[in-house]
């Protein structure tokens, strides 16, 4: 990369794209949470399963984290990720839980505070992988194709 073709912080261009993309997967993340979630409850109702954070908080927890990153894949996937960065953000969507779920059950933390630290942790672990990979998502798609 040239030092003025966007990546770099000098003409901001780099930044103001990677901050946007970050925004863009926190929208694609909830998007799939909702749409995913109603599905899913929409499904299951007339089956008369039900779940929830007071009865099976694991269960919720790793269903969130599935919506999250299927949200995520058809957003990185449209906006030309490959398969790796991809399925990298996915596993920051469920490292948090491999870790909260053994706390739970151990009453570390009860499902409400499992709750709160999961999203804070998927944000910040969100963070880290775009950091880690900042040449790709500070650029546009046209740039990266180029």
């Amino acid at each position: 990369m040239q030092a003025g073709d966007g990546a770099s912080g000098r003409s901001g261009h780099g930044w103001r794209h990677f901050v946007r993309h970050y925004l863009e997967m926190v929208v694609a993340m909830l998007a799939g949470m909702v749409v995913l979630g109603a599905v899913v409850r929409g499904v299951l109702a007339p089956t008369g399963v039900e779940y929830s954070m007071t009865t099976q908080p694991e269960l919720v927890t790793l269903e969130m984290a599935f919506d999250m990153s299927a949200g995520m894949v058809l957003w990185m996937r449209r906006r030309g990720h490959g398969w790796a960065s991809t399925l990298e953000m996915c596993g920051a969507m469920f490292a948090p839980a491999v870790v909260l779920i053994p706390l739970l059950w151990l009453d570390v933390v009860d499902a409400g505070t499992m709750m709160m630290l999961e999203h804070v942790a998927m944000f910040v672990l969100m963070l880290l992988v775009m950091l880690r990979r900042r040449g790709e998502y500070g650029l546009g798609v046209r740039e990266r194709l180029a």
